[in-house]
């Protein structure tokens, strides 16, 4: 059991500082996100991106899928109140409130099995092509087979989907599956028809082969060949015979396929519905998966069962994951390093020191382009920036489970060195901010003419006192906390800003509609990872494609415009020498540094991802030699921890 043997001199040599604050959220994104965020005050970050609130339901503890040769278990109709301990493994953080669906291409799923995103789709039921590993960037097959392949001019994308691959129903997946999948996400206008729609001209099928054809440029080029590997590994793949059923049942109206509850849906993955009511979720393994095939995994994962309960808030979990009833879990957990030093409690994480998590994400303060004194004042807008009390944000809110800006310089990048090799540190060295730089702020402000002339400790514009309101959503204890050291460093520099905490069901339906001016600046994170960041990530915080878009889930949601770094955004994705790129990326990174459209508040992982070995053990780590991605045991590559877990001895 990983840090057991380590907890008695630890504990002897451990000084402990308790957490200041109650964390709520973890670390998500809006990636391209197939259905919009849930509505739980409680509700991690991760799970909060991807998912919407749920629907009051009646209980459905009746409403078990019929049972097939191929795939559902006699214990469909059996009690799962008590499910086997050591069969069992148990979740926390990915899943607030009911069900509302369990439709690949739907919308408003709230479904843990269900979260699309090119970071890591989780793949315990529907599956993806490849599956991302963010630790090393590399795309292993999953339904399909081997490498794919480029044509040329990089136009046309081929697959081959493994011969080995069925659906539950025990019927082949074939291309057709992937080709009717896009074809129809385009039709009803869901998540993967919005993102991709204007970049994939068409998928065609000949047996298992499949060839993605791209959207071209006028001079004939692909649009975007950085989006179709992000396809690759973000889009499940839907049986094509279920969405013809599926749509039929409908009347092919968008509105109505997009909330079709699908719990007839048939699924490739190794789990499957068992039940599902307003108190807990259980997956059951399909013992018939086609993944334990010589050509995939050559096993079934190990846990029969994948469960996770409906906890009332933050605090439940914790208790729940303290007491070992939830085996992963992810949620941010202040100070967790207590956790072992302190409490001696068998629970780890994947780095032993700090931050604990692969930091991958960078929370966001987005200014608001609708205001005129923030869109025409950029002193004002870096003044702010460069006052913001960093290290306080880094070491309260965040228990120092993030690099400090110091270490990390910011950038467009996110902390890894793969990412901080891409643009030069040098040209931007006199552009970047580290914090707490009062004096600095106010000669900026100073310099641009925005003073106080009334005397009442306030700066003025266009003769009026400058007032802003900084916001994220009430309960989200950790963003909350660094909001308010925002407002703080305004009071520093002569700038009235307040704090304004909505609930999450108000404040995803304002800061996503593009005219909004309620909220002048406002948190929110961009893509985490993917295998097109950082352009995508650069995309989310610069593209004015974004501008003008109403129910804006994708990024730019200050609403910022610069017509260089669109050039620059555009032509990236067909950039293929390596000193070019790095120019490229270094003079985002300039713009981006002088304007300021928005200053990202810390580092921050992917997902948090914390485990309990007190049932379970084996869990991938940083030590371990593995290379398994810390993501949960379900998102992307690190599904593979299920196939590798022990039970505790």
């Amino acid at each position: 059991m990983k840090k057991i043997s380590k907890l008695i001199a630890l504990l002897l040599a451990a000084f402990m500082v308790c957490g200041l604050l109650a964390g709520c959220s973890g670390s998500g994104s809006a990636d391209n996100a197939t259905s919009t965020p849930t509505e739980a005050s409680q509700a991690t970050e991760e799970s909060k991106t991807e998912e919407t609130p749920a629907a009051t339901e009646e209980s459905k503890a009746e409403e078990t899928p019929a049972a097939t040769e191929e795939s559902t278990p006699a214990e469909t109709t059996g009690d799962v109140t008590d499910l086997p301990r050591n069969e069992t493994l148990y979740f926390g953080g990915l899943q607030w409130g009911t069900v509302n669906a369990w439709n690949p291409i739907g919308a408003n799923q709230n479904n843990f099995a269900i979260a699309g995103s090119p970071q890591g789709s989780r793949t315990v039921m529907f599956e993806t092509l490849y599956m991302y590993d963010f630790l090393s960037g590399k795309l292993y097959p999953l339904l399909a087979d081997g490498d794919y392949t480029w044509n040329d001019d990089m136009t046309e994308l081929t697959f081959k989907i493994k011969e080995a691959a069925k659906w539950s129903d025990g019927t082949p997946v074939t291309a057709a599956d992937v080709a009717k999948t896009f074809e129809a996400s385009v039709a009803i206008g869901n998540g993967t028809g919005t993102t991709y729609g204007a970049y994939i001209d068409s998928i065609e099928a000949d047996g298992l082969t499949g060839v993605i054809k791209l959207a071209k440029t006028e001079e004939g080029g692909p649009k975007n060949p950085l989006l179709a590997i992000d396809y690759l590994t973000g889009v499940y793949v839907a049986q094509a015979a279920w969405i013809d059923t599926m749509m039929a049942r409908n009347n092919n109206d968008p509105v109505a396929c997009l909330n079709d509850k699908a719990e007839d849906v048939p699924y490739s993955g190794p789990y499957g519905r068992l039940y599902d009511d307003d108190q807990k979720l259980v997956l059951v393994r399909n013992d018939n998966y086609w993944g334990q095939d010589a050509s995939m995994w050559g096993s079934l994962p190990v846990p029969k069962y994948l469960a996770h309960a409906m906890y009332a808030d933050n605090a439940a979990t914790e208790t729940a994951f303290k007491a070992g009833q939830i085996d992963v879990n992810q949620q941010f957990l202040p100070n967790i390093q207590n956790l072992w030093l302190k409490d001696g409690l068998p629970i780890s994480t994947f780095y032993d020191e700090e931050p604990y998590g692969v930091c991958l994400t960078m929370p966001t303060a987005w200014y608001n382009m609708n205001i005129p004194v923030l869109k025409e004042n950029p002193a004002l807008r870096k003044a702010i920036a460069m006052a913001v009390d960093y290290p306080s944000i880094i070491a309260n809110a965040m228990t120092n489970q993030s690099p400090s800006f110091e270490d990390v310089p910011r950038s467009l990048m996110n902390p890894t060195e793969g990412e901080q090799a891409l643009y030069d540190h040098d040209a931007v060295k006199d552009l970047q901010w580290a914090g707490n730089d009062i004096e600095g702020a106010k000669a900026l402000l100073d310099e641009a003419g925005i003073v106080d002339t009334d005397g009442d400790g306030y700066r003025e514009w266009n003769g009026e006192k400058i007032s802003l309101n900084a916001c994220c959503p009430n309960g989200w204890s950790d963003w909350q906390a660094a909001m308010e050291i925002v407002a703080a460093a305004g009071e520093n520099i002569g700038i009235e800003i307040t704090t304004l905490y909505p609930e999450w069901s108000i404040y995803q339906t304002v800061f996503t509609m593009h005219d909004q001016t309620e909220y002048q600046i406002f948190m929110y994170s961009p893509s985490a990872a993917s295998p097109s960041n950082p352009w995508m990530r650069c995309m989310m915080f610069m593209s004015s494609s974004f501008v003008g878009i109403d129910n804006n889930w994708s990024g730019n949601w200050g609403q910022y415009v610069n017509e260089e770094a669109d050039e620059i955004l555009n032509k990236i994705p067909t950039i293929s020498d390596e000193a070019e790129l790095k120019a490229a990326y270094t003079r985002l990174t300039e713009i981006y540094l002088t304007e300021v459209p928005s200053f990202s508040l810390m580092y921050r992982p992917a997902a948090f991802d914390a485990v309990n070995e007190t049932v379970w053990t084996n869990f991938p780590s940083a030590d371990d030699g593995r290379n398994i991605t810390p993501y949960n045991c379900v998102s992307g590559y690190a599904i593979r921890a299920l196939y590798e877990l022990e039970l505790v001895d």
